[in-house]
């Protein structure tokens, strides 16, 4: 495919009916579940399904990168032009006898085209959340006893999740160039982190919040400074994570402790980290070596052990405040979790499972520590 025609908006009308149908349903369903429930209740309960279906996509777009799906559909935001793989079955066959193992088969495209719907129902959700963040801003001017946070939380989501657009589509259009979905990855944690906020705020609006925040004193600024630092150094290591997945460097070390029976093997960190590069590349287009998979892959096996280092060290410090025993008791199941999920990966040669349940707990931790950066930071429920 010519880069003329990587870009192919025809189907654009059929990709949005698509996704305003799907997105349609659990509207519907929230309308049923929650229409005699007071207006907070069914804004917290639209942020809550938002941040479920957000994290399915994440699960979603690590199933397809894992499965090598990313180019099922080696157009955006079509499929060859169509607005499913259905349409395209011609096209994609004659991809797949063109090259049997080449990227394109008809498994993959609709792998790679469930996640492009998937995540137009989400941002068509997030539209709705934003529109309605607004609309509480302008009747509450009326009503001067409407409990309501910033609508401006919803609308930097709306931005992010615009801008994860662009990096999908550059994912594609760029042929899963390593920065490029290293950064869809992050976008993805950093949209589950403001759902995540939102979330939590409303909790707060509600009449006897279920987890209140911590007092404005010397301990709890501690405490929220840990959580912040916890959460600052599990980004940089799913940085690493997303690194070593988009660079298929997994099995560069398939032992462990050791890495290919020795403690410290050849290793090329300026190749392995040369960001602006190709899939499997150096910018000057000479074959990425070994030696600097091997080095991407022992950077995110060194910093895990910092970062593991410090979560626990925040779920240590939690073991005090009774009101965040919840939450607490969640990061200590994730931090296992990960730490077997991580092992997995190496000593059982990358299970599919296994890898995708590993990038999912990497998600759900962002989003338990920004819950807690959000509890232990006093903030003012707005009443306009």
């Amino acid at each position: 495919m010519d880069a003329q025609s990587l870009y192919d908006f025809s189907p654009w009308a059929r990709l949005l009916g698509g996704a305003a149908l799907l997105s349609s349903l659990p509207l519907i369903w929230l309308w049923i579940r929650y229409r005699d429930a007071p207006q907070m209740r069914r804004r917290l309960a639209l942020t809550m399904l938002t941040l479920f279906l957000t994290f399915d996509l994440v699960m979603v777009g690590a199933f397809t990168r894992l499965t090598d799906s990313g180019l099922g559909c080696p157009d955006w935001p079509g499929c060859y032009g169509h607005a499913s793989p259905v349409g395209a079955s011609a096209m994609i066959a004659g991809a797949q006898q063109a090259m049997p193992s080449g990227p394109v088969t008809q498994q993959k495209a609709w792998i790679e085209m469930l996640h492009r719907y998937l995540a137009m129902a989400v941002g068509a959700l997030i539209v709705v959340l934003t529109a309605w963040a607004w609309w509480d801003r302008w009747q509450s001017r009326s009503k001067s006893d409407m409990r309501t946070i910033s609508p401006w939380w919803a609308s930097a989501t709306l931005l992010w999740v615009c801008l994860q657009g662009l990096f999908g589509a550059l994912t594609v259009t760029m042929k899963l160039f390593p920065a490029i979905v290293s950064l869809h990855l992050f976008g993805a944690y950093g949209l589950l982190a403001l759902l995540v906020v939102q979330a939590t705020l409303w909790l707060r609006c509600l009449p006897g919040a279920p987890i209140a925040p911590l007092k404005p004193d010397a301990a709890g600024a501690r405490l929220r400074w840990l959580m912040v630092l916890s959460l600052l150094v599990l980004v940089l290591q799913a940085m690493l994570g997303a690194w070593v997945s988009t660079n298929y460097a997994v099995m560069a070390c398939n032992d462990f402790p050791q890495c290919q029976g020795q403690w410290w093997p050849a290793m090329d960190f300026a190749a392995g980290f040369e960001i602006w590069r190709p899939l499997g590349s150096t910018a000057d287009g000479a074959t990425l070596s070994f030696q600097a998979l091997t080095a991407i892959h022992t950077a995110h096996r060194l910093f895990a052990m910092v970062a593991f280092a410090v979560m626990t060290w925040a779920y240590w410090s939690l073991k005090g405040s009774a009101n965040l025993q919840t939450p607490r008791r969640y990061l200590g199941f994730l931090l296992l979790a990960q730490l077997v999920t991580g092992l997995s990966n190496v000593l059982l040669d990358w299970p599919l499972a296994s890898a995708v349940l590993h990038t999912g707990g990497a998600g759900a931790l962002v989003a338990v520590f920004t819950w807690l950066s959000v509890l232990t930071t006093p903030t003012k429920t707005e009443t306009a």
